[in-house]
């Protein structure tokens, strides 16, 4: 009980895009706790992420989409909520981060609809041996440390030999210049490229009426097969 206590509950508020014919808005509730940890607090990537999901609302709906690393697992809780198949996985090593997804599963009313795994990156686990097919990898701010990033394309590279359609769409926070993933790009065998944040209207630095990302500078890939 005394995890529950330490939630807090943040409202980020999707509203329609200029060119859409659908006014209608999507309120997302996600639980955090205050005292932030990387998986317990959702990050400036999050709601960009998340922008571009509900600004392509129309085009998820059916897709089979995983998120890795959900943590809070907004993005992935907004495809679902647009009509997507939605699996959110974090790592089999962290438990609390699992129980953090399936409490935003429980507070956006899509407990049964949406499936939580662990799925720890660089591990090749039955879940991840068993996962079923996918359109959709989606990734907010997974590469937030350069000793995980192989670990984090190496799985990635798996998931998209065995789902050759399937894209990784991944937001990443700009921490140091000298950061990059380009070497290990080719390694596996991946081709990435960058999203126009203006492309879906994520230019912005409140995203969601959430005060999100702020001043943080944040990209937005597309990850495929080479």
């Amino acid at each position: 009980m005394a995890e529950v206590h330490q939630l807090h509950m943040r409202k980020f508020r999707f509203r329609p895009s200029a060119s859409s014919r659908d006014q209608n808005c999507l309120e997302v509730a996600i639980p955090e706790v205050v005292s932030a940890s990387y998986g317990m607090y959702t990050w400036p990537c999050a709601p960009v992420l998340a922008q571009y999901i509900w600004f392509h609302n129309q085009s998820i709906i059916g897709r089979n989409v995983l998120e890795i690393g959900a943590g809070t697992a907004l993005p992935g809780v907004v495809a679902a909520k647009c009509g997507a198949n939605v699996v959110l996985s974090d790592s089999g090593q962290l438990p609390k981060c699992l129980r953090n997804c399936q409490a935003s599963c429980e507070a956006n009313g899509l407990v049964g609809r949406v499936h939580v795994i662990g799925l720890t990156w660089g591990l090749f686990t039955p879940e991840m041996l068993h996962l079923g097919p996918v359109d959709i990898i989606l990734g907010s701010d997974c590469f937030y440390d350069p000793a995980v990033f192989e670990d984090i394309l190496v799985t990635i590279s798996y998931l998209l030999e065995h789902n050759p359609n399937a894209q990784f769409l991944c937001s990443y926070q700009e921490r140091a210049a000298d950061w990059s993933i380009e070497h290990l790009l080719h390694k596996w065998n991946l081709k990435c490229v960058e999203i126009n944040l203006a492309s879906f209207e994520a230019d912005t630095h409140n995203i969601a009426d959430s005060n999100l990302p702020g001043s943080h500078i944040v990209h937005v890939f597309q990850i495929t097969r080479s």
